[in-house]
């Protein structure tokens, strides 16, 4: 497709070059990008305040009884999954987009209203908010990925997802620092008032990246040529069908489920140690928040300077393969030092290769199926399939538990193995595809 000239005032200026520079952003896809990084930041800078907080209630309800809790989230995600259909197929989707923000922002006063009554010691309470939290958090990423998918066309996606991926990391650098920061000093509940005004936050600014898809169809250059301003059709249990009908969509839910299976083991094996070095609820949230700063620290450099550079020179297939190959050698680590510090290291290393490269080319995905898929199946994969992941896993890891962190570094190092092939597959049937609806 031919590309307009940009207007020299936009081209010469120094955010332009440096975007340029960066990840060869054109000049007529700086502000989609500046929007997409800001909503990001403000999405996932949100959710990472209240992150830690959902774990140290996951705790307050029982490490050994977590199982149950994502029992509950898959429930909570099988219920929300039509709901969230049904609504897309009933609402112009350029207004449903930032009403999916603004109801998380809402409910989350709520949680703050029943804590700040004394419920924050209720176990059950604890448990209501960690199902919660656990339940629309995959799905506020999933809408985000999918809005990127259907703003950037397939080779734009190349260049730019890894590095609309860092406004995210810095969100998720903010987010940890503040809930380490404050979470003695302003408690717990606090932390919910700062995430609840950030999803207002970022409600705002769905509606402004609206209006620049808009801009970008009516100029005529390079983007996915879908429309946000209709409707779409079907019934709720239409991203089901889409799934089962596609070997390619099958076959990115099964990547996704053991991808859930592997990092379920890890977030077992941590807990169970975090729980028996930290007495309180509030140093187990200040260690939580910790390993998320280390995390998001690494890879925010990463998505800035390396993933579109990983991808343009190795493909998408290696960004696939990456995770796989670090979690064999990582879950053979910890079976022979089952420390908190080696496995804290572990998850450090593991969650910056995913989210720097594993995660944004996984999203690349979804480029080349149609809009219905976009926010359908994609919907039921993100939700449905990856938290069933964590139910399944869940369970097997607490049935595990008793044998120590090197029984489950041994199982996670057998789902490593058979993660490898999938990956490899998918990534090939992906460059196959040469841009057609899979």
């Amino acid at each position: 497709m031919n590309q307009p000239t940009a207007p020299a005032t936009q081209a010469s200026s120094p955010l332009a070059i440096m975007l340029k520079a960066l990840a060869a952003v054109e000049p007529y896809e700086v502000r989609a990008v500046v929007l997409s990084m800001l909503y990001f930041f403000f999405l996932f800078g949100s959710y990472s305040v209240v992150k830690p907080v959902r774990d140290a209630m996951g705790t307050v309800y029982g490490v050994s009884h977590l199982q149950e809790l994502f029992t509950a989230t898959f429930i909570a995600s099988f219920v929300f999954a039509p709901l969230y259909s049904g609504l897309a197929s009933r609402l112009k989707l350029s207004t449903f987009l930032p009403w999916v923000y603004g109801f998380v922002a809402v409910t989350i006063l709520l949680f703050y209203a029943l804590f700040v009554g004394g419920k924050h010691q209720d176990r059950w309470i604890a448990a209501g908010f960690y199902v919660w939290v656990s339940t629309f958090n995959v799905l506020i990423i999933s809408v985000f990925w999918t809005f990127m998918a259907d703003i950037f066309s397939r080779t734009q996606a190349k260049r730019l997802f890894g590095f609309v991926a860092a406004g995210g990391t810095i969100g998720g650098i903010v987010g940890p620092a503040m809930a380490t920061l404050l979470a003695t000093r302003i408690g717990n509940n606090n932390l919910l008032l700062i995430s609840a005004a950030g999803f207002g936050a970022t409600a705002v600014l769905v509606r402004m990246l609206a209006a620049e898809k808009r801009r970008l169809l009516a100029e005529g250059v390079e983007a996915q040529p879908t429309s946000l301003e209709h409707r779409l059709q079907g019934n709720p249990f239409d991203g089901f069908r889409l799934l089962l009908q596609s070997r390619y969509l099958l076959l990115l839910a099964v990547f996704l489920l053991l991808m859930t299976w592997i990092s379920t083991i890890v977030y077992f094996q941590l807990g169970d140690l975090i729980t028996k070095a930290f007495a309180n609820r509030e140093a187990r949230t200040q260690a939580y928040g910790m390993i998320d700063l280390a995390v998001n620290s690494f890879a925010v450099f990463l998505q800035l300077f390396g993933t579109g550079r990983i991808i343009a020179r190795f493909g998408v297939g290696t960004g696939l393969l990456l995770n796989p190959i670090i979690m064999v050698i990582a879950f053979l680590a910890v079976a022979f030092s089952p420390v908190l510090l080696v496995l804290g290291g572990i998850q450090i290393v593991r969650r910056v290769a995913e989210y720097a490269v594993a995660k944004p080319t996984r999203e690349m995905l979804f480029t080349v199926v149609e809009q219905e898929s976009r926010y359908k199946a994609k919907n039921v994969i993100d939700t449905v399939v990856y938290r069933f992941g964590d139910f399944s896993s869940a369970w097997v890891s607490a049935a595990l538990l008793p044998f120590g962190v090197t029984g489950l570094a041994i199982f996670g190092a057998i789902v490593s193995l058979i993660w490898f092939p999938i990956a490899w597959l998918l990534g090939k049937w992906y460059e196959r595809s040469r841009g057609r609806d899979a």
